[in-house]
């Protein structure tokens, strides 16, 4: 798995035909609030040109992507963070996630009801920031008043999670989403294990009409305003034209795209906005019959890429011999890079690199 997704929204924004759309997983799509109950899950292969090359050089039997997992969970209103409507659910299931996919509706369109009315982007991102900052607030209530009374024992640990515990909810209290909050090396650990909604990286969605694809209008502008605010990203995406691109195969989505003006589809302007929200980076195997991407996250040593592989060969490991991407290509085949001096032995401390081509030794 690479990472996973909560995509969430108000009521009727279009979360659902979206992740419909990404995903091909066939989640019930309607004009009424609460359609999303219990929460769809959808798996889609990152899309990936330097796999596809290194397949088309070295022709392995199977080749395998990596993966991102989009999680669509039921709508949010106000009050959440106090159980209303689908509230405790909502926010039980954000919790499990890397990250918040947040899906904004940017479109006029008067046969589909706003649960608020006018469409306003600002209003409706506030509608459910809000309410995770409350949820985050309830959290770290109950945290702070349980370990006051650790505190009062001399426990010098609860002394420092009180710290940090106080330090949160002062920043959420003036709308400061936790993760905007400076963390210490030493205060990363508390912050985890609190596992506060605000803390989750978030990609805001703008769901537009197709003739505003192309060109921001007021609606995606409002969007950009806040993420910029709060160091988030933005994607436009057209949930209806993204249902048609679904349908067609690969070589007609190619087609279809050109004929649009656009470079990419919305699936993989997701994925690479993703990929940057959490500082992800790709690397290759090439392992008995089977060349495979897998994804992890920038600064990762090499025992522990090992480890996302089996357990066993980060506890054994030995070396990590590596070919970088851009020399496989240049030596043409793993033959000629290892002729030509390319493949290097790499130790505990290296730092996989994104398009490592990689061989682990380790001992069983």
């Amino acid at each position: 798995m690479g990472f996973n997704c909560g995509v969430i929204g108000l009521p009727n924004v279009g979360k659902s035909t979206i992740f419909n759309a990404l995903t091909c997983a066939g989640a019930e799509v309607a004009n009424y609030p609460f359609c999303t109950i219990d929460p769809n899950a959808g798996i889609v292969h990152v899309p990936d040109e330097r796999l596809e090359k290194i397949a088309s050089v070295i022709k392995p039997p199977k080749v395998t992507y990596t993966t991102m997992e989009f999680i669509d969970i039921a709508g949010l209103v106000k009050g959440a963070s106090k159980g209303e409507g689908l509230g405790n659910q909502f926010l039980g299931h954000i919790r499990e996630v890397d990250a918040i996919v947040h899906v904004i509706r940017c479109f006029d369109n008067p046969d589909i009801a706003h649960i608020y009315g006018p469409i306003d982007p600002a209003r409706d991102i506030e509608i459910i920031n809000m309410e995770l900052i409350l949820a985050d607030l309830d959290t770290l209530g109950k945290r702070i008043s349980k370990t006051d009374k650790i505190v009062k024992t001399g426990d010098k640990t609860a002394r420092k999670a009180l710290e940090v515990y106080r330090q949160f909810t002062e920043a959420l209290y003036k709308g400061i989403p936790a993760r905007n909050v400076p963390v210490q090396d030493d205060e990363q650990a508390i912050l985890d294990e609190a596992h506060l909604l605000t803390s989750k990286k978030v990609l805001y969605v703008a769901n537009v009409s197709e003739k505003v694809l192309k060109e921001d209008g007021p609606y995606i502008a409002k969007v950009r305003e806040v993420a910029a605010k709060e160091g988030s990203g933005v994607v436009a995406i057209c949930g209806d034209l993204e249902m048609e691109i679904a349908k067609l195969d690969r070589a007609e989505r190619k087609d279809f795209l050109e004929d649009l003006g656009l470079k990419e589809s919305g699936l993989q302007q997701l994925i690479r906005e993703g990929y940057a929200l959490l500082d992800l980076i790709t690397f290759y195997t090439t392992v008995g019959p089977e060349l495979r991407a897998w994804t992890i996250r920038r600064g990762t040593k090499a025992p522990q890429a090992a480890g996302k592989i089996h357990t066993d060969m980060e506890r054994g490991f030995i070396r990590a011999e590596v070919l970088r991407y851009e020399d496989f290509i240049r030596a043409g085949s793993i033959v000629q890079a290892k002729e030509k001096g390319l493949l290097h032995f790499q130790g505990k401390e290296y730092e996989i690199a994104d398009g490592d081509i990689v061989y682990f030794r380790f001992n069983v």
